[in-house]
Parts: C-alpha cells; structure tokens; sequence
C-alpha cells in the first residue's frame, strides 16, 4: 500500500510522479531566467497600507499557527479572466486556497469563479519570510508568469506578478 505522501505526489498510478504535493500539473521551470529577473527587481515590504493588509478572506482561526501550510483564501486580480462574464484586469477572483511545502519549495493551490478555474504557484524560500518562483493556470497551462511573495504572517502572503496581485489571506 503507498503511503500518503505517495499518494499525493503521483498524478495517477500509471502516470508520472509531479514535483507538487497536489498531483497536478507542475509548473514548467519554476526557477528560470524570467523569475530570476522578476525577483531581483520585486521587493514588496510589508505595510499597513497595502491592498492585502485589511483582513478580507473567511476568518478561520482553526488553521496551524506558525507556518504557511494549510488551507486560505486567495484572491487575484491584474488581467480579466476571459471565461468570466464582465471581468476585468482591477477585479478580484476570490476562491480557496492550499498551501504545502516541500523542502525549500512552497506550493500555494488555489481556485476562483466558484472553483471552476485553478492555479499552482511553486516557490522556493528566500530566507523566512520571501518566496520566489512561478504561477501556473492549471485550466490554461499556456499562461505562466513569475510570482513573488512576502510571508507577513501565518495569515498574510501578499503575492506580485509583473501585472498584479495573487494573495492570500486566513
């Protein structure tokens, strides 16, 4: 019988084993040139001012305190969603999220327009509170985009792409 990290990582029990803990598509080349020039000139700094500092996701006090694993609520918004009626770039997508970590690597998976899209970004650790790596859109895996994050707090990621906003909120 596998064992449940098995489980997680396999895509089926004939299909290829992913990076991820999900068992979805992997982001291609988390760690490229395009994320490397995105985070040398990212560096968000936390701030009370900042879009993601009010409190806005389902307030869940269940979560495990000190760390970024767990389940969230995500929001974007930077670019319109073309299968979303009336969606534009300044418009947040709000859905749930789950973060897992691996190693060094964060994987933040999360959903939208009432789960019927999903992304996966996979981030490796800059230190404690900095992650660096790159955003799939599982629905539309054409669309990939280097993403930078800052760790405010165990209920606080506020997430960059060159166009927007990818946060996290519990």
């Amino acid at each position: 019988m596998k064992s449940e990290n098995a489980k997680r990582n396999a895509v089926s029990e004939n299909g290829p084993a992913t990076r991820n803990p999900f068992g979805v598509m992997d982001v291609p080349h988390p760690n490229d040139d395009d994320v490397t020039q995105f985070a040398r000139n990212t560096a968000p700094e936390e701030s009370d001012t900042d879009e993601n500092a009010k409190p806005w996701g389902t307030q869940d006090t269940s979560y495990p305190h000190g760390t970024v694993e767990g389940q969230w609520s995500s929001r974007w918004k930077g670019a319109a969603d073309p299968t979303i009626p009336g969606d534009a770039p300044d418009k947040w997508k709000q859905g749930q999220g789950e973060a897992r970590t691996i190693g060094d690597r964060v994987y933040l998976l999360f959903d939208w327009d009432s789960g019927k899209r999903r992304g996966l970004i996979d981030a490796r650790r800059e230190g404690p509170w900095r992650l660096v790596g790159k955003y799939i859109n599982l629905n539309n895996p054409e669309i990939t985009v280097p993403w930078v994050g800052l760790v405010v707090s165990d209920q606080r990621i506020d997430g960059y792409f060159a166009q927007g906003r990818v946060d996290f909120r519990r």
